[in-house]
C-alpha cells in the first residue's frame, strides 16, 4: 500500500506507527480465528466435545484465553527481537518445531524395529536422506544471482569516490516460506463446505500423500511464489535508488530500462526457485509413501516445518557473527586499545630526553 510504504520511508517513527497497527491487527485476526476454532468443535465429528449448558462460558473464555495468550507470545517475540539473536516470534517458533523432534524420532524408531520394518538400516537411509534435504534446502534458500552494478567516478577535492564494482544480491527464494503457507492455507477453505471432512473429494485437498493433492498443491505454491516475489520485490525502487546514488548496470541504461532488466532476471530466477519450493512442500508426502514412514517425522522432510528451521537457524547464526565481529570494531575504536601512532609514539620518546637529568 503506498500509504504505509510513505509512512514507513518516515524512519523510526514511522515503523512504531506500523507496528502498532499491526498489534491491533493481531487482536482482530486472533479473536477470529479463536471463534472459528470453536466453530470446529461444533461440528459433527466432533459433537458432544462441547457441553450445551456452559456453551457460552466456554465460548466467552476460549476466545479471551487464546487471544491474551498469543499477545503473551507477540510480546514475548519482540522482546527477544530487542534482547536477544534475530526474529523473536521466528525463533519462538523453531522451538516449538524442534520440541516435536525427538518424540517423532522415536515413534519412527520404534516403528522401524517392528517385525519387517527395516530396522536400524532404514533408520540410516532415512537419516541421511535428512541430512542431505537440509544441505539441499541451504542451497535453495541461500542461492542468489549477482548482478554487477558499478558507480562513477567523483573527484572531491583531492580525493576520488565511487568507481568502485559491486553485485546486487537478487534472492533465488525471495519469498521465503509465505507461499508454501499461502497454498496450505487456500486448499483448506474447500474443506469448510464439507462439515467434518466427509466428502470424499476433500483428500485431493487435505490428505498429503494424495496423488491428486500433489499437482493442485504444486501449482498453488508456484503461483503464489510469484504473486508473493511481486508484492515485495519492487525493481522500479531499485534503479532509482541506483540511479540516486550514480549507479548502474554495465550495458544497460539507468532509469526504466535498468528496472526492466532487473525485474526480467528476478523473474527467470524465480521459476526455478518456486520450482523448487513447490517440491519442497511435496516431499513430506512423497518420502511417505516411499519408505511409509510415519506422518509425525515424515513432516521434517520439508513443508513449512523445515524451512522455517533452517531459515530460522542461518538467520540466528548470521546475526551470530555478526555480534562476535563487533568486539573486534570496537577495540579499535576505544581508548585502552586504540592503535598507536607517530604522534603518541614521539611523546612518549622526548618526554624524558636525559634520564638522569643531564
Amino acid at each position: 500500500m503506498p500509504q504505509l510504504a510513505k509512512i514507513n520511508k518516515e524512519g523510526e517513527s514511522g515503523r512504531k506507527k506500523i507496528n502498532q497497527w499491526t498489534r491491533y491487527l493481531t487482536v482482530i485476526v486472533t479473536a477470529f480465528q479463536a471463534a472459528a476454532y470453536i466453530g470446529y468443535l461444533k461440528s459433527p465429528s466432533l459433537a458432544g466435545a462441547i457441553i450445551p449448558a456452559f456453551s457460552t462460558y466456554f465460548w466467552f473464555s476460549t476466545v479471551v484465553i487464546l487471544t491474551v495468550g498469543t499477545l503473551f507470545v507477540m510480546w514475548l517475540g519482540e522482546k527477544i527481537t530487542d534482547k536477544g539473536l534475530g526474529n523473536g516470534t521466528s525463533i519462538i517458533i523453531m522451538v516449538g518445531i524442534l520440541a516435536r523432534l525427538p518424540e517423532a524420532f522415536g515413534q519412527e524408531w520404534s516403528a522401524r524395529f517392528t517385525r519387517g520394518a527395516g530396522g536400524i538400516l532404514m533408520m540410516l537411509i532415512e537419516i541421511v536422506l535428512l541430512l542431505a534435504v537440509i544441505m539441499g534446502l541451504i542451497l535453495l534458500i541461500q542461492g542468489t544471482r549477482r548482478v554487477p552494478v558499478e558507480y562513477a567516478k567523483q573527484i572531491v577535492g583531492n580525493k576520488q569516490i565511487g568507481g568502485a564494482r559491486n553485485f546486487l544480491p537478487l534472492k533465488v527464494n525471495a519469498s521465503g516460506v509465505m507461499p508454501i503457507i499461502f497454498a496450505q492455507a487456500i486448499l483448506f477453505l474447500p474443506t469448510l463446505f464439507s462439515p467434518g471432512g466427509t466428502a470424499s473429494w476433500t483428500k485431493y485437498f487435505t490428505d498429503h500423500t494424495n496423488v491428486g493433492y500433489m499437482p493442485v498443491y504444486t501449482v498453488a505454491v508456484i503461483a503464489f511464489t510469484f504473486l508473493y516475489t511481486a508484492l515485495i520485490f519492487n525493481p522500479k525502487q531499485m534503479g532509482d535508488d541506483l540511479k540516486r546514488n550514480n549507479g548502474f548496470i554495465p550495458g544497460v541504461k539507468p532509469g526504466q530500462p535498468t528496472a526492466d532488466y532487473i525485474g526480467t532476471i528476478m523473474d527467470r530466477i524465480t521459476l526455478p526457485g518456486a520450482v523448487l519450493l513447490a517440491f519442497v512442500g511435496i516431499l513430506p508426502g512423497i518420502i511417505q509413501l516411499l519408505f511409509g514412514m510415519q506422518q509425525s517425522f515424515s513432516t521434517f522432510f520439508g513443508g513449512t516445518s523445515l524451512l522455517i528451521m533452517v531459515g530460522v537457524i542461518l538467520d540466528t547464526l548470521q546475526q551470530i557473527e555478526t555480534q562476535l565481529l563487533m568486539p573486534q570494531y570496537d577495540g579499535l575504536m576505544s581508548g585502552n586499545n586504540r592503535i598507536q601512532g607517530r604522534q603518541t609514539a614521539a611523546a612518549g620518546i622526548y618526554q624524558h630526553p636525559f634520564p638522569n637529568g643531564k
